[in-house]
């Protein structure tokens, strides 16, 4: 079973997503309004989702376990996510996502290859001082009157210097760079778990990247926002679906870091729509087993219903996203969904009354099928918030 995993790696649709709705995307010197690349979050409504598969209707017996910590030590007792929750957010100066040339009065060049940045860099700061955005960048480069600009960048973590010599557009009259820049985002996922005294919160199981460059989006800051779900598309093979949603209040809580593990945060409040009225025990990696489990999530105006999964191909040493093999067995989530679908990351797995994972990723030729991440892998990388 792993290696039949690992040859079809290649068609894993890695990431469930939070899908991103609204990003800021332009190329330094054009003017925003001309290059703003934005996704609506809310497009049409579908489905609906049967009744008795709410956790109104759970056996009471299955989550017995009072707030707060049990009498174990070692058992830390979470409130299970399955909610759908939005984040806008601004990166730590801007991403480099692209390039392109600039048709100078003799030939095409590009300023910024030439500079050697590349495709995930960050430009961080201009002549030494701190960018604050792509806005600043486009103002800066238009108004340098072709002096080179000295930049701090960052790539890999490693922080260099590069001189950049803008170049003269005879077309459109104005210095660019040829480089295209992100700043800002926002989109929809599953929130995983809720920690009950502090509200703090983790979600997606795995980092928000950028869709151009594949690589982790470093956050300045983060707002978190209440999301209505009004609809799925279903996914087919080779065709992965889709929650359909869109923002429906102010600010919520705060986003405090982005991780290969996960997204997390605080909360202002426990979320009404939280499905179980007790928290549970988490199952650590050594007590998830291959078989029946439950997913949470939410998928329509209903509310966050569970279904029957199957778990396999478990990697009890993995400290990745990709721990074990999800099966989606519910015929009401298949007719419902297809399966697992962008904007199901994060959804919680619970396996015999305790919350053991998360799911992250979705086959893309067989949308019944995906990866799932430990608890403990997302809890981890909380630091001390998970204290």
């Amino acid at each position: 079973m792993a290696k039949k995993f690992q040859k079809a790696f290649a068609l894993f649709f890695f990431i469930l997503t939070f899908f991103t709705v609204a990003t800021n995307s332009v190329a330094a010197g054009t003017p925003l309004s001309s290059a703003g690349n934005t996704r609506p979050a809310s497009l049409f409504a579908f489905g609906l989702t049967p009744a008795n598969l709410r956790e109104s209707n759970f056996p009471e017996e299955n989550f017995p376990l009072p707030v707060g910590k049990s009498a174990r030590s070692d058992t830390t007792l979470l409130y299970p996510g399955g909610v759908p929750f939005g984040v806008k957010f601004i990166t730590e100066g801007v991403m480099v996502v692209g390039f392109c040339d600039v048709a100078t009065k003799d030939k095409n060049v590009n300023p910024s290859l030439d500079a050697g940045l590349r495709q995930g860099d960050l430009i961080l700061k201009v002549n030494d001082s701190e960018l604050c955005g792509a806005d600043e960048l486009t103002s800066v480069v238009e108004s340098c009157k072709g002096k080179p600009l000295k930049l701090l960048c960052r790539r890999d973590g490693k922080d260099y210097t590069t001189t950049l010599h803008p170049a003269y557009s005879a077309a459109e009259g104005r210095y660019k760079t040829g480089v295209y820049v992100r700043d800002s985002g926002a989109g929809i996922g599953t929130v995983t778990f809720i920690i009950p005294e502090t509200f703090a919160f983790a979600g997606l199981g795995h980092g928000i990247c950028d869709a151009d460059s594949g690589k982790l989006i470093p956050m300045q800051r983060g707002t978190v926002a209440d999301v209505t779900i009004n609809g799925v598309v279903k996914g087919l093979p080779g065709a992965p679906g889709e929650v359909k949603g869109y923002f429906s209040s102010g600010k919520t809580g705060s986003l405090i870091g982005n991780t290969e593990c996960g997204v997390y945060g605080v909360m202002t409040k426990l979320p009404a729509s939280v499905p179980f009225d007790k928290p549970v025990p988490v199952g650590k990696r050594d007590e998830v087993q291959p078989g029946k489990a439950w997913l949470y999530c939410t998928l329509d105006v209903g509310g966050v219903c569970r279904y029957e999964i199957e778990i396999s191909d478990i990697h009890r040493d993995s400290l990745s996203n990709k721990c074990f093999t999800v099966k989606v067995t519910d015929p009401a989530l298949l007719e419902k969904s297809g399966g697992i679908v962008q904007g199901m990351s994060g959804s919680p797995i619970l396996q015999n009354g305790k919350l053991v994972g998360a799911v992250t990723h979705v086959l893309i030729n067989d949308p019944t099928t995906g990866y799932g991440i430990f608890i403990e892998n997302m809890l981890n990388q909380m630091g001390d918030l998970a204290a």
